[in-house]
């Protein structure tokens, strides 16, 4: 009896040691070189949708240090770090940040701060529904995850995300 199930015993280990392989694959994939996000909020309006977007976010560039002024990134919120908050790069290191104190007062109280070595200055597009370097200073590097460059959902707005 134990002769016969011997080769179905031998597949199945088989097909499992596949199936982990494929969700060690998946996992690294989507940890280390690119993952689908659902992003919503009214931070980055007009670029993305207060219901939700589906994107994509490459990991590679915030580890390589590739990011550059203009890209739209994955940051973990200073503020509550089980959040990740969506938000546009506005400063890297060294840059000087020109910034409105309080756009819905529209009084024109500007500051001016240079982005200190190791962090970047984040903002989101809708500066008036958005918390961002404005309230919490620079972020460090480090807490960025990822740069978001496609948009897959919904529909009518997919394609490449751009500057």
């Amino acid at each position: 009896m134990f002769a016969r199930m011997k080769p179905l015993v031998k597949e199945a280990l088989n097909q499992t040691l596949i199936f982990g392989k494929f969700l060690c694959l998946l996992h690294i994939t989507d940890k280390y070189i690119c993952s689908p996000i659902i992003v919503h909020g009214p931070s980055m309006l007009p670029t993305m949708n207060l219901t939700g977007d589906v994107i994509l976010a490459e990991h590679i560039s915030s580890r390589f240090g590739k990011l550059s002024v203009g890209d739209v990134v994955l940051v973990s919120s200073p503020e509550n770090p089980r959040k990740t908050v969506t938000k546009r790069i506005l400063g890297l290191e060294g840059d000087k940040v020109a910034f409105l104190v309080d756009p819905s007062f529209g009084s024109g109280n500007y500051r001016t701060i240079v982005v200190p070595k190791g962090h970047v200055w984040i903002q989101g597009d809708n500066i008036y529904a958005s918390k961002d370097s404005r309230h919490f200073g620079p972020v460090p590097y480090g807490l960025i995850h990822g740069k978001v460059f496609c948009r897959l959902w919904p529909p009518d707005g997919f394609g490449w995300l751009d500057q």
